[in-house]
């Protein structure tokens, strides 16, 4: 009788482990240390109220392994029909420091929506920056994007 509830305890501890190694956010997801992604922004928002608002904890997706949250069951439904379509790029890190081949945070309110795709940047001086030569800071992003994606972000901040 013993014998089968360590064999238990230990089945559970073991699907618990493993259901966290399948959840937690993709390296090439900016989430924070409980894998949310923009600081629990709703990424719906930026499309159609065409400003940043913050999610609810009670309408929740998870795209890449990264946590978002939402203003309403219909925002979240949008998204989970179309996450690649809402979720920013570049995993969510700064455009202009992927520009840079830097992988940094951003602020939910230093945004633009390009080409009906969802771009964050550092902060509002980094955007104004970014936004000076918008197709040029995109084309290199994008063409360094392939190469960074999966390197952690400690690792480029040291080179």
């Amino acid at each position: 009788m013993k014998f089968n509830r360590v064999l238990k305890t230990l089945t559970a501890a073991s699907a618990i482990a493993m259901s966290s190694l399948t959840f937690a956010a993709d390296i090439g997801v900016n989430a924070d240390k409980n894998d949310l992604a923009i600081s629990g922004y709703d990424a719906v928002s930026y499309f159609k109220k065409g400003k940043p608002s913050k999610g609810n904890t009670k309408y929740t997706a998870t795209h890449k392994g990264a946590i978002f949250h939402f203003r309403s069951a219909s925002n979240r439904d949008l998204f989970k029909a179309s996450p690649e379509k809402y979720a920013p790029q570049f995993g969510g890190y700064c455009a202009m420091g992927v520009a840079l081949n830097k992988k940094l945070d951003v602020d939910p309110y230093a945004w633009k929506i390009v080409d009906n795709k969802l771009y964050l940047n550092l902060n509002k001086d980094v955007q104004k920056k970014w936004s000076s030569d918008i197709d040029g800071n995109l084309t290199t992003a994008y063409r360094n994007w392939n190469g960074i994606r999966t390197v952690d972000a400690e690792v480029l901040a040291e080179e």
